[in-house]
């Protein structure tokens, strides 16, 4: 009987701790409870989006406003084609800013938004015209390294 309430015990445990980490998870993850049940579309190109992901965090001065839904190439422009769902209750200017950010040790990449000051507002279907891309480290790393290289030996 003892071994049965140890073992009973210990199960308990375990779930609780599985729990945990799913809990965890989805907080890290930025995937907890976010009502995507009124949104409209919006697009945006990006020269590169580093390592942005489907269902990242679109966000306006911290607050989550919307999500990424899926990233594709366009085979015209040769850039990738990001297709967000922004909530309704949040309506940005037609010259809103969209850059590709990076937050957290964990290096989460999200879409922050910045309005603009245009009385236009976008609509269901429209693109935001004003990107930045990804930061990628490499390209830092190899501009610091070519810069370094070029400029003339200090001479004594």
């Amino acid at each position: 009987m003892e071994r049965t309430t140890l073992d009973l015990w210990v199960g308990m445990f375990v779930v609780a701790g599985v729990a945990s980490l799913v809990f965890l998870a989805m907080k890290v993850g930025n995937l907890g409870t976010y009502n995507m049940s009124n949104t409209y579309e919006l697009h945006a190109y990006f020269s590169n989006v580093g390592g942005l992901k489907p269902k990242a965090s679109i966000k306006d001065a911290g607050v989550l406003v919307g999500r990424v839904v899926s990233i594709n190439l366009d085979t015209n422009r040769y850039e990738a084609d990001v297709v967000m769902h922004i909530d309704k209750r949040y309506q940005f200017p037609k010259d809103t800013f969209a850059n590709i950010l990076t937050s957290g040790l964990l290096g989460e990449q999200y879409i922050g938004l910045m309005p603009g000051g245009d009385t236009e507002m976008l609509k269901n279907g429209d693109r935001i015209k004003q990107t930045q891309s990804a930061m990628v480290l490499e390209d830092l790393i190899s501009k610091f390294m070519f810069s370094k290289a070029a400029e003339p030996a200090a001479t004594k």
